[in-house]
């Protein structure tokens, strides 16, 4: 038997050895405490690398090794999640804390509310579409800082690397920026609300911001209530939306802009493709969220649940859309336009339910739904202003004058 052995080519050999091996792993299993042949020995010093030796060795003298692995499979895998983590690089940390597409919650409501107004009236001022772009980017700044702050208060933070008081090491630091944007962009939507000659404009502008400011800082934070979607709705919703429309509208020297079936619809339509970001940014955080008593929606309901809510809210977007369309609350062309979105809207979805208990991936699910409504808002818009543009052009319905 040596001698076959020794006799063994290093091709179709060392099958045929690992074969022999495992036969004889089990015949002889009762004496694991013998020792291996000495031409064995002499042929595993001189044929075989020591990654082969280790992998003979769990066959023949530990077989019950590789059950153990299987076992902590799922173990094996959070520590990988863990040192995944633990990875990320401070770009990464930086890039998470500007949260630059999150920003397009101020870019789509300002630019649906400003084709609802050249729909009504046929003028937009770009001169003041950057300015009042500028004063809301200032202000989401401000949600987001201030965000971070009391989130770090309450500890919800505690462990989110990407946090602003975290990475700049002063909670005192970031909560005066967070207040120094809140007070430069809400003067500069004054100056456009007086220049635009609107008063009901700016009143919008802040119910908008009190919404924000009783969703996340004390002693409200009505988002430890479940209430951050509603709000947010609101805020950026009919609040925002409509603000922006009567700023634009009211360029033509109309200050009296009149509230069309047309913006109203717009308004409830951005509303809840920016719920839907909030909604979705909980999914990662549910762990933390429950340790600090912030009883978010998904928190109340689990992710299995959320992922359901997620698919029956784009449900519920597309048939509103279709409704308003039919109904001549919206343009036809607007309609049309933001049915090519559904795509989008199905990736988003699909997502969701796939990942949903997977904490790593899911963190994504937020920017899916980014592109959502930043693809739905333009579709929104776009749908406006050609229906401004066409020979038989549509003409929104006065609700209030």
């Amino acid at each position: 038997m040596a001698a076959a052995i020794c006799a063994l080519s290093s091709g179709s050999g060392l099958k045929k050895l690992d074969e022999f091996l495992l036969k004889q792993s089990i015949l002889t299993r009762p004496y694991l405490g013998s020792k291996p042949s000495s031409c064995l020995c002499n042929y595993a010093q001189h044929g075989l690398s020591s990654t082969y030796r280790r992998q003979l060795e769990v066959k023949q003298w530990n077989p019950g090794r590789r059950v153990c692995y299987v076992s902590n499979e799922t173990d094996y895998s959070d520590t990988i999640q863990e040192d995944k983590e633990e990875d990320i690089s401070k770009v990464t940390l930086i890039w998470r804390a500007i949260k630059l597409p999150i920003y397009s919650v101020a870019l789509i409501p300002l630019t649906v509310g400003s084709a609802a107004a050249y729909l009504q009236t046929g003028i937009f001022s770009a001169g003041r579409y950057i300015f009042v772009l500028i004063s809301s980017v200032l202000i989401i700044t401000w949600l987001n800082l201030s965000n971070d702050v009391y989130d770090f208060d309450t500890g919800a933070d505690k462990n989110k690397k990407e946090s602003v008081v975290n990475l700049v090491g002063s909670r005192t630091g970031t909560f005066v920026a967070a207040y120094s944007f809140l007070a430069l962009g809400f003067i500069l939507l004054i100056r456009a609300s007086i220049e635009a000659g609107n008063k009901r404009a700016i009143l919008l502008l802040a119910c908008a911001i009190i919404s924000g400011y009783i969703y996340q800082c004390p002693p409200f934070r009505l988002s430890y209530q479940g209430l951050g979607e509603p709000l947010c709705f609101a805020a950026f919703g009919p609040f925002a939306t409509t603000a922006f429309y009567l700023l634009q509208g009211s360029s033509s020297g109309t200050n009296n802009l009149p509230l069309s079936g047309s913006i109203l619809s717009a308004s409830f339509l951005v509303g809840l493709t920016t719920s839907l970001i909030l909604f979705c940014s909980h999914f990662h955080q549910i762990e933390g969220d429950k340790a600090v008593g912030k009883m978010s929606p998904l928190v109340r309901i689990g992710t299995q649940r959320g992922s359901g809510v997620v698919k029956l809210a784009v449900i519920a977007l597309y048939i509103l859309l279709f409704t308003c369309g039919l109904f001549s609350a919206l343009p036809l062309t607007c309609m049309f336009l933001c049915a090519l979105t559904m795509p989008m809207a199905k990736l988003a979805v699909s997502f969701v339910e796939e990942n949903h208990k997977d904490k790593q991936k899911i963190f994504m699910a937020k920017y899916y739904c980014v592109r959502l409504h930043t693809l739905f808002g333009a579709a929104l818009a776009a749908g406006l202003v050609v229906a401004r543009l066409v020979p038989q052009r549509y003409m929104p319905q006065t609700i209030f004058s």
